[in-house]
């Protein structure tokens, strides 16, 4: 790593993670974080000044985290979502989905909570358009996305030396939509979605804001045709 600010992504191996990775390469060196090492480690051999940080972010312990004394950014960009009516939605179901949409995200920022300290840094958290407002079929994702904005209210209020901001964007050309239009059974059409990239430009826009502006919620939606 550089004398440049340091920002960590998780979810980094594809989607909107890589795109916000991708964003704030010109300006940070990255941690690109998630499961599939193979993946980040392409990502980090496209992007000077990013590395691999290959983790289970359900278990992430304090060992993982050790040699980060000062974070600028912390993105939380990796999440699921299953598809339903409540009625059938099985207890694994919400523990799966908290676990990963909320648990992991407060479990990790608390970790790096004195390197974000250390540098006044910037919390930012992919949230959703189901975290603003739930529809039938997304109870499950929307609860732990309303849960998300909460987290991030309260750290906000409670942490007042770094910056928190939740980006709420709509339907994104990402393999995870493909996935969500698949329990949808509705056909792919990403002409309408917005592109990854364009969510990493907002979060590029929040991250680099005058030490005078705070981007406390962001809400994408694509353009209509």
């Amino acid at each position: 790593m550089s004398d440049r600010p340091v920002a960590l992504v998780t979810g980094a191996s594809r989607g909107i993670g890589a795109a916000v990775a991708r964003s704030l390469a010109p300006t940070h060196d990255l941690l690109l974080g998630g499961r599939d090492r193979d993946l980040l480690e392409d990502l980090a051999d496209e992007l000077p000044g990013a590395r691999a940080w290959p983790v289970d972010l359900t278990s992430v312990s304090s060992n993982d985290v050790a040699a980060i004394s000062s974070l600028d950014v912390l993105v939380h960009s990796a999440g699921v979502a299953f598809l339903g009516p409540l009625a059938e939605a099985t207890v694994d179901v919400w523990r799966q989905t908290f676990e990963i949409n909320l648990i992991a995200v407060a479990s990790l920022t608390r970790l790096l909570l004195p390197a974000l300290r250390a540098s006044g840094g910037h919390v930012v958290l992919i949230n959703s358009g189901a975290g603003l407002q739930a529809n039938p079929n997304w109870g499950v994702y929307a609860a732990s996305k309303f849960a998300l904005r909460a987290f991030g209210d309260s750290l906000r209020a409670e942490e007042q030396s770094i910056r928190v901001t939740s980006v709420h964007p709509g339907r994104v050309d990402t393999d995870m939509q493909r996935g969500v239009r698949a329990q949808e059974g509705g056909e792919y059409q990403p002409q309408y979605y917005l592109e990854a990239e364009s969510v990493g430009q907002a979060v590029r826009t929040a991250v680099l804001a005058g030490p005078d502006a705070h981007f406390t919620e962001i809400v994408v939606r694509p353009r209509a045709h």
